[in-house]
Formats: C-alpha cells, sequence, structure tokens
C-alpha cells in the first residue's frame, strides 16, 4: 500500500466517525478513539479492508463476474455511477427495488418492457397513440430508467455486491445474503460490520471519502478485467499449441506458485513499514 493511497484517505476524511452517542458496539475493534465526542476509525483498519477488498474484487472480476456497486444516498450517487460506468459495471444508485437479486427474472421482463417503449420512442410509433396513453407510456419508461439504468445490461446475477452505507441498503444486503452472493461495505462507526463480508470502516457520508474508496475498487475491477482478458486470450493460444507443446508438470506449477507467492510476501514486507509510519504519524497528529 503506497504512502499516496493512506494520505489521500486522510485528506478525505475518511477516518471521523459518528458521535459516540449514536456508536454501533460491533465497531469497537475499528475505532482508535475519539476526540471532540467523535469517533476516529483506525485508518489501518481502513486499509486492511480496502486491501482486502481489492484482492476479492480483483479475483472475481477475473473470473468472469461481475461486481455491482450501490450507493443510492445522495453523496455515493455521483461516485458509483460515474466510475462503475466507467468500468463496464452494473450500479444502483436510486432506490432499491425488493427482489432485484431474489427475483431478477421478474426485473428482467421489466428490463425488456424498457427496451419495447424505447422501440416506440424510436420508430415514432408513440405518436400514433391518443395524448393522454403517449404520456402515461413515457412516464413509464422514465420510471424504469431511472430505476434499472445501471443494471440494463447485468444479464445473470452479480459475483458480489458493494455497498455504501450498510445501515441504508440493508434490503440489498439481505438479498445477497439469502443468494449467497459475497458482499463488500463501506461502514461508518454507527453501522453494523457484521451483516457484509469484507467491511471497510470509514466515512460513509463525506463525498471525498466515497469517491476515493470507489475509484479505489473499480481500480480493482480494471485489474481484473485485464485478467479476463488476457486469460481469454492465453487459452486461445494454449488451444492452438497444445499439439505442438507439453504441459507443465505438477513440480513445475508449485514452483511457479512459491515464487509467486515469495514474491507477493516481499512486496507487502517492502511497503508494509511506509504504511505504518504514515498511519503512526497520523494518528499521534490526531490525538495531540
Amino acid at each position: 500500500m503506497s504512502e499516496t493511497l493512506v494520505q489521500d484517505l486522510l485528506d478525505a476524511g475518511i477516518h471521523f466517525g459518528q458521535r459516540r452517542s449514536g456508536w454501533n458496539p460491533r465497531m469497537k475493534p475499528y475505532i482508535w478513539g475519539q476526540r471532540n465526542k467523535i469517533h476516529i476509525i483506525d485508518i489501518r483498519e481502513t486499509v486492511k479492508g480496502l486491501m482486502t477488498a481489492s484482492r476479492f474484487i480483483q479475483q472475481t472480476v477475473s473470473e468472469g463476474r461481475d461486481v455491482c456497486f450501490i450507493g443510492t444516498k445522495r453523496q455515493a450517487k455521483g461516485a458509483v455511477e460515474q466510475h462503475a460506468t466507467d468500468a463496464g459495471m452494473p450500479w444502483v444508485v436510486e432506490r432499491w427495488l425488493g427482489g432485484t437479486l431474489t427475483n431478477f427474472r421478474t426485473i428482467r421482463e421489466r428490463l425488456k418492457r424498457l427496451e419495447e417503449l424505447e422501440g416506440l420512442v424510436e420508430s415514432g410509433e408513440i405518436d400514433t397513440y391518443s395524448k393522454k396513453r403517449a404520456s402515461q407510456l413515457q412516464r413509464e419508461k422514465r420510471k424504469i430508467t431511472r430505476n434499472l439504468a445501471g443494471i440494463r445490461n447485468m444479464n445473470k446475477l452479480p459475483g458480489a455486491l458493494v455497498v455504501i452505507d450498510t445501515s441504508r441498503e440493508e434490503n440489498a444486503l439481505r438479498e445477497a445474503r439469502t443468494l449467497g452472493i459475497p458482499t463488500i461495505g463501506l461502514v461508518d462507526t454507527d453501522g453494523d460490520p457484521t451483516i457484509v463480508d469484507i467491511p471497510i470502516p470509514g466515512n460513509d457520508d463525506s463525498m471525498r471519502s466515497i469517491d476515493v474508496v470507489v475509484q479505489y475498487l473499480i481500480s480493482a475491477v480494471q485489474s481484473g478485467l485485464a485478467g479476463r482478458s488476457a486469460a481469454a486470450q492465453g487459452a486461445d493460444v494454449t488451444e492452438e499449441m497444445v499439439s505442438e507443446t507439453t504441459r507443465p508438470t505438477s513440480s513445475s506449477r508449485a514452483a511457479y506458485r512459491g515464487e509467486a507467492s515469495a514474491s507477493a510476501s516481499s512486496a507487502t514486507a517492502t511497503a508494509e513499514p511506509t504504511t505504518e509510519d504514515a498511519i503512526a504519524t497520523t494518528n499521534t497528529e490526531n490525538a495531540e
């Protein structure tokens, strides 16, 4: 983890939690202390959650599954819609419709209806209806677009959910748990970290902190997409050359895994002191 990310998180104020009077006791392991009756989140836990979520997202996307980003609160809408759209991932920034996951077939039917309505508008056929009926169809089209535009290209259930504010997105998390879909959540000190599989403790009311977190997770998505493309190309090349080459032995694969593991451990060990120094300095400043 680079110093730049840690500094970006601190500059965004991600370590400022809610008032201690409204805290959730289950967030105690993620709280460093308090200042002026405001809980201060341990940014080491934030970094740890981000790293874990990033690795999981990269692996999920590289395996061909999508990640759905959910942020229906005002502060999260802009960042979630913009960054998820840029990465080609599904998103929800309006009210979560009950059954979006558990009744996915019905949601797909509503999207087919949207395509029908768009066809009426594009072909001009809607002008043949009465003004009242045309107005009703236009209103129906706007409503479906507003609620489902972000998931119109989601043809199957996502491989994971990323939510901003676990308290607000409780219905989505409940559906994901029912279907066994892994969840990642930005959790403030008044939230419940136990209802997501990978909690990222941090301020979920600040637009800047939300933007930094979403950008970092989207970069993991992009790495996963690159790995997905590379894997597809590698599969094609392997299929063409399989008759001319020999498959690697189990010992060579084990050696490769050992080298990769050693490389990852070395990189982590190299980066860790820098991160720890930055965090220690920041916590000291907050205490003062």
